[in-house]
């Protein structure tokens, strides 16, 4: 199987991991994601041409999204931050949970089959693209102490499925931060920070599951594929600094039907993955 990994095929998804891992960085930065979104289903396609156990594919880049999130969510924090955009009393108040989520999450994934996950997540990902296309900026206060009881269920619900999506959780986080009234360019800057907490502990649960399950993939550590690792790195981490600064140069409303339309064609493209793969 490790051979696989050395044909003409093989170099030239290379080349295609190149040039998707330009988007992956901007709408990382942009959005405040991971990348996760765009990440999984195009490792999901390359892992599955290579003849990779099927019985891990969907674990392996799942993985592999969370280990390219934790540095690109690093760079689009950092430069939210320059730009006042980051309210860091959210992972004070919030991150305990979303942690709690995600490692129950990434033990739920390990024994998990993923096809009614797809289907559940693409109804998710809808009804927030939904919610933020018909969101009207009000003038709420900002309800940074919520109740114990709401960060605890969303904190944990938006972990959970973020662990089994392998993304960095924005999809959830932004409109959760937008519905307690934060404007829509520090929602994302805050999601962002949200990320990092997310992408760290699921790479660190996949890790631990795939290599407790012994799966011997190869070129991988767990459910973590090293190539592809060093191939996205560098150059999302360059694009998400220019998604960052981007974002700030974007009228609010604006960004907020932005983020609702990428949704849609998320949930798009994860419904024909079901229907197309599954069915």
């Amino acid at each position: 199987m490790i051979d696989s990994f050395f044909t003409n095929d093989y170099f030239f998804f290379i080349i295609l991991m190149v040039l998707t891992a330009f988007p992956v960085g901007f709408f990382a930065g942009l959005f405040g994601i991971g990348g996760g979104l765009i990440t999984v289903p195009f490792l999901f396609f390359i892992f599955d041409s290579l003849n990779i156990n099927q019985d891990y594919l969907m674990h392996l880049a799942v993985g592999t999204s969370f280990a390219i999130i934790i540095p690109t969510s690093l760079i689009s924090v950092l430069t939210h931050k320059k730009h006042g955009s980051v309210d860091f009393s959210v992972i004070k108040n919030y991150a305990i949970f979303v942690i709690i989520g995600v490692l129950s999450g990434t033990m739920f994934a390990a024994i998990l089959h993923t096809k009614s996950l797809l289907l559940f997540f693409t109804v998710i990902v809808y009804l927030l693209g939904a919610y933020l296309l018909n969101l009207r900026d009000k003038k709420n206060k900002l309800k940074t102490n919520f109740n114990l009881l709401p960060r605890v269920l969303l904190g944990f619900v938006s972990g959970f499925i973020s662990a089994t999506m392998g993304i960095g959780g924005a999809v959830m986080n932004v409109p959760i931060l937008r519905y307690f009234g934060y404007p829509i360019n520090k929602a994302i800057g805050s999601a962002a920070a949200i990320g990092s907490v997310i992408s760290l502990f699921g790479a660190i649960g996949f890790l631990i599951t795939g290599s407790y399950l012994k799966t011997d993939l190869p070129l991988s550590i767990g459910f973590i594929n090293i190539p592809a690792f060093l191939i996205f790195i560098p150059i999302t981490m360059v694009m998400a600094r220019v998604g960052a600064n981007t974002v700030q140069k974007i009228d609010k409303s604006k960004l907020q039907r932005f983020f609702g339309i990428f949704l849609y064609l998320v949930g798009t493209v994860f419904l024909y993955r079901f229907l197309t793969i599954w069915l």
